[in-house]
């Protein structure tokens, strides 16, 4: 996305926070594309077979998004990490409620070093993620955040640094511990 277009896109989630139903009218074409992208991100590595589908998981997320009332919508990329948030949140639920193995059966596994590949090579357990970054959350749940958003939400370290407010020196070093800590803990699950 180009910076004017990132530009108005930050107007208008600012105008929709303020309750203007048309700038959510303006911005759903705005962003609909690269919703797609992230769902293709996160839909890449699921086992064949799987039964959600790329569309269907940014419907869903985008109605989430919608229904979530009032959020005080910082700036692009805070929508977009709020999105690549939703979109886990969904897919983990969805393997949940289809009673998937809680550790993984066949599940080939990725480097976290290789995350800007994600959508290249097939994503670990879901699931098994999931309980990793929960634990990682409860020992230091900004490290466990920066995780989500770059892993997950394809966000760059700037754009980190930007939606939670720290140094973009401070997200590289988040994102070093805590993929060291995942790749152990990742490693013991299996």
């Amino acid at each position: 996305m180009s910076l004017p277009a990132a530009h108005e896109v930050t107007q208008l989630l600012k105008a929709w926070t303020a309750g203007d139903e048309e700038a959510l009218d303006k911005i759903t074409p705005l962003v609909y594309e690269q919703l797609h992208q992230l769902a293709e991100r996160y839909m890449a590595g699921e086992r064949s077979g799987h039964t959600l589908q790329t569309t269907a998981l940014v419907n869903e997320a985008y109605l989430r998004l919608v229904d979530c009332g009032r959020v005080n919508w910082q700036d692009r990329a805070h929508f977009f990490a709020v999105s690549a948030q939703l979109m886990r949140r969904i897919l983990i639920d969805f393997a949940r409620s289809r009673g998937y193995l809680k550790r993984g059966g066949a599940v080939a596994h990725i480097s976290l070093e290789d995350s800007p590949s994600v959508s290249k090579e097939p994503d670990p357990d879901l699931v098994t993620l999931d309980d990793a970054l929960q634990a990682l959350a409860a020992l230091d749940e900004r490290k466990s955040k920066v995780v989500e958003l770059k892993f997950f939400g394809g966000l760059s370290m700037e754009e980190i640094a930007e939606v939670l407010r720290i140094s973009t020196d401070t997200v590289k070093r988040d994102w070093k511990f805590a993929r060291l800590w995942l790749l152990r803990e990742l490693g013991e699950a299996n």
